[in-house]
């Protein structure tokens, strides 16, 4: 597919940005013999004069810049024309207020202009660092194929990393890999298996997701987002025991009933961008009577690092965007196997308490089912927390404090009530706010 034609298949009325000027030797910076012959039959192949094509237009009604690669135009390879199409089209969403979408295709950076074309992803990369200071938002749909330079600067350094199914996408090509690398993992699946893509998109799907995510990320909900309702027991739980019982029954709502109720729609954000995904952890963003809420959503397993870290960076792009954000709590505790210490649980977990605690925009919580231990805490915002009548909030699970204290197991549901983890309880020693109802 050719760059206009990626264009063509997201957005209406594009209207090009002028082409930067820039004086050149001959055969460029390196004098690469056979290079100048190579642009023109790049440009009499393909009609356009770079690899990139930048301008503005309309995405299911919301304006944003667009970039296009050119993959027939030497690989869409990124060269030193290159770049300062790339950074006109940055300054150009900067001075309009504008979301930038970049449709990507390349090999990497040109090999015929050397480390001068290198120097093109720092340039892209301090372009998209003014772009995140301003607030605006970043989205890439990664073309096939999506590699070297450009898969590490407007591919995964994008906020919302959408991919096209079937797509070559990582940092080596297919020529300079391992004989032996095992080829999925250069994927837009593999990738979005590690956590290094949001979504994988059909073609005849692109267009109207495509647009919704550029609505989500423009329309931010004024004011802190309104605690959903229960949707299950109206009655407080007469006892501690009662109260685990009620969170831990398979029958009560999860997380994924709670997010269906409260939004119109919503889009997933997935991966934590470190090599991990965590079905537990559901992030994204949805739409609550036309306005944008974040949302990080734990669904009663145990949470591993990688979605401590996918909520961490949930919030992070949130607050950003002037986004309020929805966490809904509902875990046994974090995973604490082997396998969880090993990819850094207390650091993910400390990310967490440090991105609600930094964030400017208002955090809402609510306790939807188990609350155990720091691991729950941690997405819990002080001062603005709730809680449903079929959950509990403890310091620990009261099978685990029976443990520690060496108290016998019959006197795990005694233990309950001498913790005071019922909703009920909370309100009372000011852990949450209130306990909703349906």
């Amino acid at each position: 597919m050719s760059a206009r034609d990626a264009l063509a298949a997201v957005a209406a009325d594009f209207v090009e940005l002028p082409v930067p000027e820039r004086p050149g030797r001959a055969d460029g910076p390196l004098s690469w013999a056979g290079y100048d012959g190579a642009r023109a039959a790049a440009r009499e192949r393909t009609g356009e004069s770079e690899s990139v094509v930048c301008g503005t237009a309309t995405v299911g009604g919301t304006r944003a810049v667009l970039v296009s690669f050119e993959f027939r135009y030497l690989g869409g390879s990124l060269g030193e024309r290159t770049g300062d199409r790339l950074e006109a089209a940055y300054a150009a969403a900067r001075a309009e207020r504008l979301p930038l979408v970049s449709l990507v295709a390349t090999g990497g950076s040109r090999m015929q202009e050397g480390m001068r074309a290198l120097l093109q992803l720092q340039r892209v990369a301090a372009q998209s660092a003014l772009n995140r200071a301003a607030g605006l938002p970043q989205l890439a749909v990664v073309r096939d194929p999506t590699t070297g330079g450009g898969w590490a600067t407007l591919g995964a350094g994008a906020d919302v990393v959408l991919a096209l199914p079937g797509a070559q996408v990582g940092f080596a090509g297919s020529r300079v890999r391992p004989p032996a690398a095992d080829p999925a993992a250069y994927t837009a699946e593999g990738q979005l298996a590690a956590g290094a893509v949001d979504a994988v998109v059909a073609p005849r799907d692109l267009r109207p997701r495509l647009a919704h995510w550029l609505r989500l990320l423009t329309s931010p909900a004024p004011g802190p987002a309104e605690p959903p309702r229960a949707l299950a027991a109206a009655e407080p739980p007469a006892s501690g025991w009662e109260a685990v019982r009620r969170a831990r029954a398979p029958e009560r709502p999860r997380a994924e009933a709670y997010l269906d109720a409260y939004f119109s729609s919503r889009e997933p954000v997935s991966g934590d961008r470190c090599g991990g995904t965590d079905a537990g952890m559901l992030c994204g963003f949805g739409l609550r009577d036309g306005r944008t809420v974040a949302y990080a959503a734990q669904c009663g397993t145990a949470t591993r690092p990688a979605g401590y870290r996918t909520a961490a960076r949930l919030i992070r792009l949130a607050d950003r965007l002037s986004v309020p954000v929805l966490t809904l709590i509902d875990t046994p505790g974090a995973a604490n196997d082997a396998e969880a210490e090993r990819a850094g649980a207390g650091a993910a977990i400390a990310d967490v308490f440090a991105a609600v605690a930094d964030a400017r925009v208002p955090v809402t919580s609510l306790v939807v089912g188990e609350g155990g231990s720091g691991g729950a805490l941690a997405l819990a915002a002080p001062g603005r927390t709730w809680a449903t009548p079929d959950s509990y909030f403890s310091v620990i699970a009261p099978e685990a404090a029976a443990a520690i204290l060496k108290r016998p197991r019959e006197a795990v549901p005694s233990l309950a009530d001498e913790l005071r983890l019922r909703p009920q309880d909370l309100v009372d020693l000011g852990v949450v706010q209130g306990v909703v109802s349906p």
